[in-house]
């Protein structure tokens, strides 16, 4: 039995699978500190520079491996979680957060660094409680786990540093973590309702989220059963897209043509395991059935004629059975007929490179692809990184792509391959991050040099907030406070103990990403891109237009006429493809 409470968490997280806490040491969290020391490598301790950084990093494993744990000490050290918990929680990442406080005898006297725990968390968990006697600590310890594991997101355990130190109480309750996986399906009745509205509807296309995470053989065979393409959300793209035949891409604000028309000239719309959250990517004059696992996401995007609860895999094991093979593919073949095309012009950019410090951000993009391995782990900074990633890095079936895809944070790709490396550590990291987002969390390169992370870090530095420049554009704004004035990334790297590299001409992009992945070690590439390149949604609204063109007279009448030219030269293809 373990002798303080400290050594008793230690031994509890160990016990239901955490391998490492994430975290900066610090007075009250000194005791759990040692306890790790002490466990005979139970659970590493990851030291980190800033514990948003941590909690990134817990999220990337946890959506890898199950389940990870993060702490951060009294007052800002738990505080500076925040903004990471609330990432994971939306992602559903099982995370633990250990949230060390101020002695217990100090409550309510406004005591240094004291917060208020419970409050501070409530809305980025799923349990939020404080222990403040040792016989409370396991039970609560737990079922911050059980919640973590069966609710998918955060648990929090507030911990008083005195309670660490004090003598730990017998467990007298179960301390077996249950991870029991139930079948999960719609009544047999409403699997007839469904096959019914299947068998007489004749465009039907299905659109799937990451709840299809565990269901690829089963939407591919559904697709070919009744002659659907196959569109997809961001998170849903490597669970569905790779030896897909029907599949024709992704919709929404990062996504293509091909699946948005698809969806829109349908007569049924199958949503599965997604909460896409762009309704006006959604039709409304088709019928829509919507399943998930989770019934109260039904509905809340699109008016859904039929709403089931179940697991994808689960539920069309069931409903395959009832369906005939369709003969009528002619829908199926209009919409990869169209797709072809939309994939072509997407080859524009990459194989127009750009020019010296202006390359295309599509072309080293696409050059990431073909050179990355095939069980290779993405992340991708929030931006046009994501933009890019959505388009250009195809999945493999055993690759991942992690990003800030629910709470649409900036400075995520970094961290999130400090997770993925140390989850992972058998497979390639790579980084697409934003000049933006990387600036926000410099310091914790010095943790990927620290334990010597084989991580990969591509800097698109298109010297500019690059996504909100363009919301500005569309909205008829000149941009205002998005340019950068960056540092020599490269440099810093390498002040940091990590291999710097700056691309300026696209003739070496392949080159230097071949040597950074051939490198046995972290490297930074700082690619200089073209701060112009434009993401052209899937479909154009008049008023996205009608911004734009105004933006564009507004720098000319402010004698702003370079940067007209400068966006018509970066995205001329683009306005050839729009006209």
């Amino acid at each position: 039995m373990a002798k303080n409470v400290a050594e008793q968490v230690v031994d509890m997280l160990a016990n239901a699978g955490v391998k490492r806490i994430y975290a900066v040491t610090g007075d009250s969290l000194n005791e759990i500190n040692d306890a790790v020391r002490r466990s005979d490598g139970k659970i590493q301790w990851v030291h980190m520079r800033h514990e948003e950084a941590g909690a990134y990093a817990a999220a990337a494993e946890a959506e890898l491996n199950g389940i990870a744990c993060c702490a951060g000490s009294s007052g800002p050290g738990h505080v500076h979680l925040i903004n990471g918990l609330y990432d994971a929680h939306r992602a559903g990442a099982p995370v633990i957060a250990i949230a060390s406080t101020c002695a217990s005898h100090q409550f309510g006297t406004e005591y240094f660094q004291e917060t208020n725990t419970i409050k501070l968390f409530d809305d980025c968990s799923h349990y939020n409680q404080i222990a403040v006697t040792p016989k409370q600590l396991p039970r609560m310890l737990q079922a911050g786990i059980q919640y973590a594991i069966s609710k998918k997101g955060v648990s929090v355990v507030g911990l008083p540093g005195d309670v660490t130190s004090m003598d730990a109480e017998e467990v007298l309750s179960s301390t077996t973590n249950y991870y029991a996986e139930p079948v999960i399906r719609p009544a047999d009745q409403d699997l007839q309702k469904l096959a019914a509205l299947i068998n007489e509807s004749e465009k039907i296309t299905i659109f799937c989220g990451i709840g299809c995470a565990d269901a690829h053989d089963e939407v591919v065979e559904l697709s070919k059963r009744i002659n659907a393409p196959v569109g997809y959300s961001f998170r849903g793209k490597m669970f569905v897209q790779h030896d897909n035949p029907n599949e024709i891409g992704m919709t929404g604000l990062l996504g293509l043509p091909s699946a948005y028309h698809s969806m829109y000239d349908s007569d049924l719309l199958i949503l599965l395991g997604t909460d896409f959250p762009y309704e006006q990517f959604m039709p409304t004059d088709c019928k829509i059935v919507q399943v998930d696992v989770k019934p109260e996401r039904i509905g809340r995007r699109a008016k859904v004629d039929l709403g089931l609860c179940g697991k994808i895999n689960d539920t069309l094991q069931a409903l395959l059975p009832l369906l005939p093979q369709k003969t009528d593919d002619s829908f199926l073949q209009d919409q990869l007929d169209l797709y072809n095309k939309v994939k072509n012009n997407l080859q524009t950019y990459v194989e127009d490179k750009g020019t010296a410090n202006t390359i295309h951000p599509e072309y080293v993009a696409a050059t990431i692809d073909k050179l990355a391995n095939q069980d290779a782990i993405f992340t991708v900074d929030t931006g046009m990184c994501c933009v890019w990633g959505a388009r250009y890095i195809k999945g493999t079936g055993k690759r991942s792509m992690l990003g800030s895809f629910n709470h649409g944070s900036m400075a995520n790709a970094m961290p999130q391959a400090i997770g993925a490396a140390l989850a992972c550590p058998d497979r390639q990291v790579v980084a697409l991050a934003g000049d933006g987002g990387l600036s926000m969390l410099l310091g914790d390169l010095a943790t990927i040099s620290q334990y010597q992370l084989p991580i990969k870090i591509v800097v698109f530095n298109n010297r500019s907030l690059g996504m909100v420049k363009l919301e500005m554009e569309v909205a008829g704004l000149p941009d205002w406070q998005t340019d950068m004035h960056n540092p020599d990334f490269a440099l810093l790297a390498q002040a940091m103990g990590i291999k710097g590299v700056t691309v300026t001409d696209p003739e070496q992009v392949e080159t230097a990403l071949r040597d950074a992945f051939a490198h046995n070690g972290p490297v930074l590439l700082n690619v200089m891109t073209d701060p112009n390149a434009l993401a052209m949604p899937p479909k154009l609204e008049f008023a996205q237009v009608k911004g734009m063109a105004l933006t564009m007279s507004k720098y000319i009448l402010n004698g702003q006429a370079g940067e007209v030219w400068d966006t018509i030269k970066a995205n001329y293809k683009h306005i050839k493809d729009v006209l």
